[in-house]
């Protein structure tokens, strides 16, 4: 007669159900928006003659397609830690103490080229390998603002201006470390918890487990990404312009419209260096703001962190760093431009 499962051996059965039903649903939940889009077309095409929708389409499809390609560059690299990276490696390989392992992981952001969005699975990854949330979150901020293809990109969209360059590259490393270092003495490691235990290590085959992680991570940031691209959109349609251009002489303030205009406008940062650059009216200081603040603090960024390690701690998280991104921005950019 057969032995009854324990209980203690019904989980693991449910456990294994539960993704492949969650997999299961994902085509026809696509094949349903592929076919809404083909019988909705005539209305679509409609509401695109409007100059606000169009300019919302075309802003959106914009940061999507700017975007995508580094979120799977930065969801390869989670992957690949994942899979052949063994267990606790990287945190082996920094300082034991979390007071230095966090200025080493935001120097060792140079080394990723990609933008914030690639930047947040790989976080979340090093995260649940053992790396302090401090050191990791350090690593998050400063990867897409220090790393070599957004420095060129900013001494191109400054040509004869090489202080720009070097503040861009001071004050992002500053604001990384600061946090950092904030989030050792502040920070509270219990709103991340629930979500770290979501990306706990997987077994089988090692090609096997970068494909599901690949999967799993892409999905969920994936999401994430098309509802900040629909915010930053419709807050970019309904701002109006003249209403920053008030501003562009108000000293200080200034550092304050333009970190919030890089929250909005959720840019990837290779490419908001050119946008700073056209902002003419602003001083270099402001400009310096906006390129800090915005690899650090956008709307696309928040949705990423809160699908990731949850609202809670994306809200603190952000307005504390959006706060030493512009302190940092306006120190910098006093001493240096």
């Amino acid at each position: 007669m057969p032995t009854p499962a324990s209980p203690s051996e019904a989980p693991p059965a449910a456990d294994t159900a539960a993704p492949r039903r969650a997999r299961g649903a994902g085509l026809p939940l696509v094949t349903a928006l592929i076919v809404a889009a083909v019988v909705l077309r005539p209305v679509l095409t409609g509401l695109l003659g409007h100059p606000a929708i169009a300019n919302w389409a075309t802003v959106f499809v914009a940061i999507t397609v700017q975007a995508l390609p580094f979120l799977v560059l930065g969801v390869a690299v989670s992957a690949t830690i994942a899979a052949y990276v063994p267990p606790g490696l990287i945190a082996r390989l920094l300082p034991k103490r979390p007071a230095l392992a966090v200025p080493a992981a935001a120097v060792a952001g140079a080394a990723l080229p990609g933008c914030e969005c690639g930047s947040v699975p790989v976080a979340a990854r090093l995260v649940s390998i053992g790396v302090t949330p401090a050191a990791a979150f350090a690593f998050l901020l400063s990867a897409p603002a220090i790393n070599p293809v957004v420095l060129v990109s900013t001494a191109v969209a400054f040509p004869g201006r090489p202080a720009m360059v070097v503040a861009r590259f001071l004050a992002s490393l500053a604001a990384s470390v600061v946090m950092g270092l904030l989030w050792i003495a502040l920070g509270r490691d219990d709103l991340i918890t629930p979500r770290r235990t979501r990306h706990g290590e997987e077994e089988g085959p090692r090609l096997g487990v970068f494909l599901a992680t690949a999967q799993h991570d892409f999905l969920q940031a994936g999401g994430f990404l098309v509802i900040g691209a629909g915010t930053a959109a419709t807050l970019q349609t309904l701002v109006p312009r003249n209403v920053i251009d008030s501003v562009a002489g108000a000293g200080p303030l200034s550092l304050l419209v333009l970190g919030v205009l890089a929250v909005v406008v959720a840019l990837c940062s290779e490419a908001d260096a050119f946008v700073a650059a056209g902002l003419k009216q602003f001083s270099l200081t402001a400009r310096l703001a906006f390129l800090v603040v915005g690899p650090m603090v956008d709307v696309k960024l928040f949705a990423l962190q809160a699908g990731t390690f949850g609202t809670r701690f994306a809200w603190r998280f952000s307005l504390a760093t959006f706060a030493v991104a512009v302190t940092c921005a306006g120190l910098v950019g006093w001493w240096l431009l």
